[in-house]
């Protein structure tokens, strides 16, 4: 019996609406229903603590901590003469680091910005260039 039956038939205390056994049924209906509740909100919170859980093991597990073999580098610059035959490909793949920059071009251009310098500039024998590069000493 829906709602509305129970509110229409207790308006008229019609007595088949309130034997034992629909009292009962009603009942029981209600119970079943507390039921499902009480278990759909323990299926929530449980799985809502099983998440939290996973993400902070997760989280945990990934730090950024440096290991004990980790040596830092320093940036450093240095003076370097431009001979004759030298070009700036030359120059720039003597100096080269792998472990701190994408490419030889982007290294190009850092040295050609540090110089104040176009990519395609010429230079002569004397000249000296500014040139980046990486130690593990501290100087």
């Amino acid at each position: 019996m829906t709602n509305a039956m129970y509110a229409a038939a207790s308006l008229y205390n019609d007595p088949r609406f309130f034997s034992k056994s629909e009292v009962r049924i009603r009942a029981n209906k209600v119970r079943r229903q507390r039921i499902f509740q009480l278990q759909l909100t323990t299926t929530i919170i449980i799985a809502t603590i099983v998440l939290f859980a996973i993400i902070f093991m997760c989280s945990s597990f990934s730090s950024d901590a440096q290991s004990d073999m980790y040596k830092p580098e320093f940036k450093y610059y240095t003076t370097v003469m431009v001979h004759s035959g030298d070009s700036l490909w030359s120059i720039a793949s003597d100096h080269y680091s792998e472990d701190h920059y994408d490419d030889l071009n982007s290294y190009i251009t850092e040295i050609c910005r540090i110089n104040r310098m176009n990519t395609d500039s010429i230079l002569n024998a004397g000249e000296s260039l500014i040139v980046p590069y990486y130690s593990c000493e501290y100087k």
